[in-house]
């Protein structure tokens, strides 16, 4: 016959089932990156969508910040296998970014300040999956976490959430990025616990 801890069965869950499987709550914030940290000015960021044909557009700062924000609050899973939970960021949403932008491709390249890569399928950008933020918890979004803009797609692992983001580039056909390279699964959803290849 087992043991069973006092309490163990009826407890409510602190994170209401919010808690992706492998993972564990942090109320820190975790800095992890592949190398080392970018620091890029707002008076030279800029971003580009270039398209499956070569079109390209591009935003200067101050074209982003002149385009309507919102502030998403949502919860951010770390492969690392840490969750924070109720993170609240504003920026754009990609729907605004991308809305006259004319694409038939179906993917996705996030390109970086540092030349870092991540691959996403394009519909888990639009549709309010997916912002470029510039402030975190109501502050400019610091370096360290990616400032002064990256990618936020909260449904997938963390590393698919590029930062110091700089472009996204239109593709027909899937391709890896960085870490998708060396062995890390080309999609990520963590309630899947898609973290390498074969996941």
């Amino acid at each position: 016959m087992g043991i069973i801890s006092p309490g163990f069965g009826g407890r409510r869950r602190a994170d209401d089932g919010r808690l992706p499987p492998g993972q564990y709550l942090t109320e820190d914030f975790p800095v992890l990156t592949a190398g080392p940290t970018e620091f890029v000015g707002t008076d030279r960021w800029e971003l580009s969508v270039v398209t499956e044909t070569g079109t390209e557009h591009r935003w200067s700062w101050a074209d982003l910040m002149a385009l309507p924000a919102e502030t998403p609050t949502v919860d951010i899973h770390c492969v690392t296998k840490w969750t924070k939970l109720d993170t609240t960021w504003t920026g754009v949403s990609l729907d605004v970014l991308l809305e006259d932008v004319e694409t038939a491709a179906d993917y996705v390249m996030a390109e970086c300040y540092g030349g870092y890569t991540t691959n996403l399928p394009l519909d888990d950008l639009l549709d309010g999956k997916a912002w470029i933020v510039h402030k975190f918890g109501g502050e400019d979004l610091p370096a360290r976490h990616g400032g002064p803009a990256r990618l936020l797609v909260p449904h997938l692992y963390f590393w698919k959430s590029a930062k110091w983001l700089r472009g996204l580039r239109m593709m027909d056909q899937d391709e890896p990025g960085f870490w998708e390279t060396a062995g890390y699964h080309t999609y990520g959803d963590p309630w899947r616990e898609q973290r390498y290849w074969g996941d």
